[in-house]
């Protein structure tokens, strides 16, 4: 007498999931049949009949290009300039309206405080060097043309606090052990620099004596300053690989 086959019982869980998968399928395919438009994949991901809507739409920015047609003088300005990389349109909106219609139509010219700190108020995110003011202590209720030309926008003052373009540093530097260390105890700041930024960078330490002029255990100053002995300390590697400067917290005893 032959072995009995056993009889084959898929689980009921797997026909469950199965059963799911299947009604979420037929779903899915008839509401893609149902919401995606006729033309979808025409022309690639996305609808073709997009492409006469938004020419319908009539075109709204002209480029700096026509700007410079009849504002030749003040474009080179802005060329030479920290706005150079910015065009006409960012700040005075859409102009073809203007390009078709100068004498009737005049584009925005923004005067009041509420444009320029888009850009410009303080924010971490922006890279150091950045030009950041906090909008309500730097000239409160000034409009900010009075002081800085939009074409040309070099400050009326050099600054004198480094905070101003490298603010995020000077704020974790205040709650540091460095806090009372002015920026230029450790950077050589030519005044081109407050100038012209990337043109004339400031110097940075590049030995391990440099640190050592206030850390090392011969150093002179205050007890209160942590020493180390600079011939054993770290195994010679620089300072800055295991302590940040501008905010120098130790990571360990």
């Amino acid at each position: 007498m032959a072995p009995s086959i056993p009889s084959l019982r898929i689980p009921q869980q797997v026909l469950r999931l199965v059963l799911v998968f299947g009604v979420a399928t037929v779903g899915f395919i008839i509401a893609r049949s149902a919401l995606v438009p006729d033309t979808f994949g025409d022309l690639g991901h996305y609808r073709a009949l997009a492409v006469d809507s938004i020419a319908a739409r009539g075109i709204k920015y002209a480029g700096h290009q026509r700007c410079a047609v009849c504002h030749r003088s003040i474009d080179q300005r802005r060329l030479e300039g920290h706005h150079g990389g910015l065009s006409c349109e960012v700040c005075h909106g859409p102009a073809m309206d203007h390009v078709n219609a100068p004498g009737s139509v005049k584009p925005a010219a923004p005067r009041e405080r509420g444009l320029c700190p888009i850009c410009h108020s303080y924010d971490a995110a922006r890279p150091s060097g950045f030009p950041q003011i906090d909008p309500v202590a730097h000239n409160p209720r000034a409009p900010c043309v009075e002081c800085h030309d939009p074409h040309e926008p070099e400050p009326p003052v050099a600054p004198e606090e480094c905070s101003a373009c490298h603010g995020q540093i000077a704020r974790q530097k205040a709650v540091s052990h460095h806090a009372i260390l002015p920026c230029t105890v450790c950077h050589e700041t030519p005044d081109e620099h407050k100038i012209a930024p990337k043109d004339s960078a400031p110097t940075k330490p590049v030995t391990r004596d440099f640190c050592g002029g206030c850390h090392a255990e011969e150093a002179p100053g205050s007890e209160r300053v942590p020493r180390v002995d600079l011939g054993d300390h770290g195994d010679g590697y620089p300072c800055w690989q295991c302590h940040y400067p501008h905010y120098p917290e130790t990571g360990g005893p």
